[in-house]
């Protein structure tokens, strides 16, 4: 493997990504690179594989279009085929990762993203590989199979990871994001790879991809809607998430955006291949065209929803663009794969409706979703030249993986249980008081509040601990709370020495 480091007398500067054999020293601890590629990773195939499927459910083709959307497509496979030999270099030198990263409280939820790769992937072959002229039948065949052995993985993929959730996490509704959704993900791309299956092949067996792919298609969108309705108490309860989590609010918009496409085009479908006496003796034609228009309300019910998600996680999005906060992450790549659903879903309704302008307005989210894709893109290589991601300690969540903090890092502290409500800085902790700020070390110290209790895990002593009171039932920090949550904010020096 191709290696680059750059040496100097103390210890080495960076190491790229693929260079996953090589330990490095990482501030205080000893961090091999390679445990770094973890399974988030997974999102820029899936929006790869996204966008090639929106490419090709473009009504007005142009010569050329058929190109750039098999550049995608392959461009997907490459990224696929990297990313798992590069997982598994991962797992085959850390073993104890492989565990982890299914245990993990957050890494656990994008375990299924290799699927939905496989699932983009497949949907993608059945869009510019089963074509007449272009392939033989065995493609076809193949494809037909491999429908079905997805559709047992995604079932079993999406049961398996939310039990193992389940069994072996516990978490809080502060805690929620839609990512809670993504162990259903497999299962919600099975109906819009039914429906263009189905308008691939004839008879029974287009008939049967359509019955499974209602089927798998429901489990999933009601899945997810019974997690939505813990994310919308979450906002209700909690406010939004915090800005670094704010890109996963689009993948709320996956679950009505898939089953969009996927019901839609699967009802245009089933007038075709139902049999005359589908439901009934006689009855179906009546049955297909039936099945047809409720689909299509359906469609219209759900993209309306799929709108008000991508409203809200816009809108969520305000102060962040406002302040120009934001550093990058694998989720930003939420701003296209969910949303390649929403676009799909929009040609679909287009196409069912014989909408001009629907369609109009599905191209012009194509557009930007290609912008989105490019920007995204490149945002991903600059943070990895600056080493903000696929490095040592950088990573979004910084236990995942099988990371460990530095003993330096200072450990999330509960303030009613610790001696101080928050972090200090360095210049708040050492002034002199002469700028108006207080030297809150020499005050507690001197009132024996700089020392924890054990088993607590907080690391807020400062030298030799001092002895204190455990007893008692009232600390600095609960004061300071208490007047916070009233809204007396202290603001003088003597206000806060009164309250420790």
């Amino acid at each position: 493997m191709a290696t680059a480091v750059a040496h100097s007398q103390e210890t080495p500067d960076y190491v790229f990504f693929f260079d996953i054999t090589n330990p490095i020293a990482a501030g205080p601890t000893e961090l091999p690179a390679g445990k770094s590629l973890h399974a988030r990773w997974q999102f820029w195939k899936m929006a790869t594989g996204g966008v090639a499927n929106v490419l090709h459910q473009v009504p007005y083709q142009f010569h050329g279009l058929y190109a750039i959307g098999c550049f995608f497509f392959i461009l997907n496979i490459v990224l696929f085929l990297f990313n798992v030999v590069m997982i598994s270099c991962r797992f085959r030198l850390y073993p104890s990762t492989f565990k982890a990263s299914i245990t993990h409280p957050t890494e656990s939820l994008f375990v299924p993203a290799w699927l939905i790769s496989i699932g983009t992937i497949l949907i993608n072959i059945t869009e510019y590989g089963v074509s007449d002229g272009k392939t033989g039948a065995w493609l076809l065949s193949t494809m037909r199979i491999l429908f079905w052995v997805y559709c047992a993985l995604a079932v079993l993929f999406s049961c398996g990871i939310y039990l193992v959730m389940w069994s072996t996490q516990t978490f809080t509704i502060d805690q929620m994001t839609p990512v809670w959704i993504f162990p259903a993900y497999p299962l919600l791309v099975i109906g819009p790879h039914a429906g263009m299956l189905a308008s691939k092949t004839s008879g029974s067996d287009a008939l049967d991809i359509i019955i499974g792919g209602f089927i798998f298609q429901g489990i999933g969108f009601l899945v997810s809607l019974m997690i939505y309705a813990a994310f919308i108490y979450r906002l209700m309860t909690q406010k939004l998430p915090q800005e670094s989590l704010r890109p996963a609010m689009f993948i709320s918009i996956g679950p009505s955006g898939f089953t969009i496409s996927g019901v839609v085009s699967m009802g245009q479908e089933i007038v075709r291949v139902v049999p005359p006496d589908f439901m009934g003796p006689g009855l179906g034609e009546l049955a297909g065209k039936v099945s047809m228009i409720m689909a299509n309300w359906m469609g219209l019910w759900l993209w309306g929803l799929a709108w008000w998600f991508f409203i809200v996680s816009v809108g969520a999005h305000w102060s962040t663009v406002r302040h120009g906060r934001g550093k990058f992450a694998m989720t930003f790549y939420s701003y296209v794969f969910p949303n390649t659903a929403l676009t799909t879903a929009t040609f679909a309704l287009g196409k069912a409706l014989d909408n001009t302008p629907i369609r109009i307005l599905g191209c012009v989210m194509t557009c930007l979703l290609i912008c989105a894709w490019l920007a995204v893109f490149t945002m991903m290589i600059r943070a990895v030249i600056v080493k903000d991601i696929l490095w040592p300690q950088k990573q979004e969540d910084r236990a995942e993986g099988g990371w460990e903090a530095h003993p330096e890092e200072s450990k999330a502290c509960d303030p009613r249980r610790c001696s101080s409500d928050a972090p200090v800085s360095e210049k708040a902790r050492h002034s002199n008081g002469t700028d108006g700020t207080l030297d809150l070390d020499k005050q507690m110290e001197a009132n024996g509040r700089l020392t924890e209790p054990p088993g607590t895990g907080c690391s807020l002593e400062r030298g030799k601990p001092q002895p204190r009171d455990w007893a008692r039932s009232t600390t600095a920090a609960d004061r300071f709370v208490d007047e916070m949550a009233r809204g007396n904010r202290p603001s003088r020096r003597s206000d806060i020495a009164d309250m420790v």
